[in-house]
């Protein structure tokens, strides 16, 4: 399976091959995490490790017990999904 790339903060190399987007759902399938995030109106499904959302969720600032839901990402699409 190929894993799309998600941060919680700006890149600082490549600005160019990054997107950014504000998460509207985060949810799990099999075995993995599906972050939703809207890019101008349009959804996008980002498949990542529950590995990496536990590593991005981190670096966001949002106390531990709130959601990220809203949050502003930058991400690169890599599945083929």
């Amino acid at each position: 399976m190929n894993h799309d790339r998600i941060h919680a903060r700006e890149p600082s190399h490549d600005h160019d091959r990054w997107a950014t987007g504000r998460i509207t759902a985060l949810d799990e399938r099999d075995g993995h995490c599906v972050v939703t995030v809207d890019d101008d109106g349009t959804a996008v499904d980002l498949h990542v490790t529950l590995a990496v959302r536990d590593l991005f969720v981190s670096r966001l600032d949002v106390p531990a017990d709130d959601s990220p839901v809203g949050e502003r990402v930058w991400y690169r699409k890599k599945s083929d999904r």
